[in-house]
């Protein structure tokens, strides 16, 4: 075997050869292919977190769509209104039937305006993701049906509650006596049911073992059943699930769209209290808002209010209707120009709004106290 020069120049010197690369060269590299490759696979990588971001706002006075209005009412006149009551939401990535990458936590990490929480805390374990929409839509109906109810009795109109069995556990007592879903239960002992919140005094009063008559209404019919109470964590119970429907004179018809939860139960009875009264309640203002409202018209606090007034702020609102048991929440997480007004009731919260429309905000209560962590 011949060669046409000597074997050792096949062999460049490390000091000049133009297509060495350096040590630092080779570190360099590594961090380039990394920062391509991790978050690829970060991205397709689950976590067992949930992750909660400002959502869009909606105007309860305006349309859902195009020509069909949020809140529609039938049987009484309405008024035409002007300016905003807005009612806030929040995104939620993960859970049943999502799932949150590592990326996408790493990303809400960094956000102020995200928060992120272990998945078992926001949803109960176990359970699907129509277990979840299921809840959404039930406490949807619900926060609407009480927010109509709230503005209807502000108005002065007559509104009752009707209490019936929305379910029963398989062998419960009250279904072993004959009671089935559907029931409206009318009286408890012989005393007339005029609101859910007697039903179960009239129940606690007994011993477990002894029998309650409850009276129920079916098919336009009157019929007594003797239940017997059984222990349910110490307390006599007769094993319904219960649900309450609002009877009044109008048909009130409130399209929220794709929104689950009862947190916009305020912000509905504002709405509906501004179409059945002339004139802007707001004054045209821009107003946001959060909380749950019940019959009673306490308002509830509520989850993820950081991200709504986030989503507040970026929707252009001006005003904030803040549950006063969230204020420890609110303190030192305004976005700058929202203004926030603490209520806790629905006459607290119309009182604002009038408030604002009157720009007479100067006494109007805020959330105050140290800044939150």
């Amino acid at each position: 075997m011949t060669v046409s020069e000597p074997a050792y120049a096949l062999v460049q010197d490390p000091e000049t050869d133009p297509h060495r690369v350096t040590r630092w060269g080779k570190v360099l590299i590594g961090l380039a292919v990394a920062a391509l490759v991790i978050p690829s696979v970060a991205s397709f990588v689950p976590v067992p977190y949930a992750v909660l971001g400002p959502g869009p706002i909606t105007n309860t006075l305006g349309d859902i769509s195009k020509g069909t209005p949020l809140i529609a009412i039938s049987g009484t006149p309405t008024y035409p209104t002007a300016g905003e009551l807005n009612f806030t939401t929040v995104s939620v990535k993960g859970g049943p039937g999502d799932r949150v990458s590592a990326l996408d936590w790493a990303v809400a990490t960094l956000r102020s305006s995200d928060a992120v929480y272990p998945v078992d805390q926001i949803f109960p374990p176990g359970s699907s993701a129509k277990d979840v929409q299921d809840e959404n839509t039930a406490e949807m109906v619900d926060s609407q049906q009480e927010a109509v109810a709230v503005a209807l009795t502000k108005l002065g109109i007559k509104v009752t509650q009707r209490v019936s069995v929305a379910d029963l556990p398989k062998g419960s007592s009250a279904q072993a006596a004959g009671i089935r879903k559907g029931d409206v239960i009318v009286a408890i002992d012989g005393t007339p049911v005029v609101t859910v919140d007697a039903i179960r005094p009239a129940i606690t009063r007994h011993t477990v073992g002894d029998k309650v008559a409850v009276t129920v209404e079916r098919a336009g019919r009157r019929q007594t059943f003797q239940v017997v109470t059984t222990d349910n964590g110490g307390q006599p119970a007769i094993g319904v699930f219960l649900a309450v429907d609002f009877v009044h004179p109008y048909v009130v018809d409130i399209k929220a769209g794709d929104v689950g939860g009862p947190s916009a139960g305020m912000m509905f009875s504002l709405g509906v209290y501004d179409r059945l009264t002339p004139g802007a309640l707001t004054g045209g203002a821009d107003i946001a808002g959060t909380g749950t409202i019940d019959y009673t018209g306490a308002v509830g606090p509520i989850g993820g209010i950081r991200q709504k007034l986030v989503g507040a702020h970026d929707g252009g609102a001006d005003w904030f209707l803040a549950p006063a048991d969230n204020c420890n929440e609110v303190v030192g997480h305004v976005p700058g120009g929202l203004h926030v007004v603490r209520v806790a009731s629905f006459d607290e919260a119309l009182a604002a709004v009038n408030a604002i429309a009157a720009k007479k905000t100067a006494d109007l209560p805020t959330c105050t106290g140290p800044a939150a962590t």
